[in-house]
């Protein structure tokens, strides 16, 4: 399977660039294609210009690359901070020209508006990663976690991605060595119980 990793956190010695290089080994343990993106490390312009908004604009050669690599991708893996209830500012502007009308979803039909829109990715699952430094009752109860609602209906829901799981780590502040070194034994699992060995 040919399965995209993105990545969004600027410090390349955070817990996320951990979950994302055990994310890589596994799938490529497995003898999966990982295609693999820092976004912060790559500088992704997270700007949306007006002139690639309208559906068959001509985009920039490294956006129309990440366009395919999206579409084509069989399954899909992000891995970002909760920065308030939030992705960062750089996935945020990734999902803005890249999850875009022709590549990752179109309209059918007619409501009045610009109709009902089906999803076109040809991934049929998704793992999203987050940490946070709420603690998890907190963040149901004052806040209702937004990045379920903005990962599962939002973006993937809408894209055709019916098959997604969430795990936050928490709380990253305050945790030990060997809480981290359990999570990224987790996260390995739930990688290859998504994306199992080739057969």
């Amino acid at each position: 399977m040919r399965i995209l990793l993105i990545l969004a956190h600027p410090d390349p010695d955070s817990f996320n660039h951990a979950l994302a290089a055990e994310a890589k080994k596994t799938l490529e343990g497995n003898g999966h294609e990982t295609i693999f993106h820092d976004l912060c490390a790559e500088s992704f312009d997270p700007l949306l210009p007006a002139g690639e908004i309208p559906r068959g604009a001509v985009l920039p050669e490294t956006l129309a690359r990440h366009c395919e690599e999206a579409a084509r991708a069989d399954g899909i893996i992000v891995v970002h901070p909760n920065w308030w209830g939030m992705p960062p500012a750089v996935l945020t502007g990734w999902v803005d020209r890249v999850m875009r009308p022709g590549t990752a979803y179109e309209f059918v039909g007619e409501d009045g508006e610009e109709g009902v829109p089906t999803g076109l990715l040809k991934a049929d699952r998704a793992i999203v990663f987050n940490t946070s430094n709420t603690e998890g009752g907190r963040e149901d109860s004052i806040f209702g976690d937004p990045l379920e609602r903005i990962w599962k209906d939002c973006v993937f829901g809408l894209c055709g991605v019916t098959d997604v799981t969430r795990r936050v780590f928490r709380t990253i502040c305050t945790s030990t060595l060997e809480e981290r070194r359990g999570w990224l034994d987790e996260a390995a699992r739930i990688v290859a119980e998504t994306f199992p060995p080739e057969a």
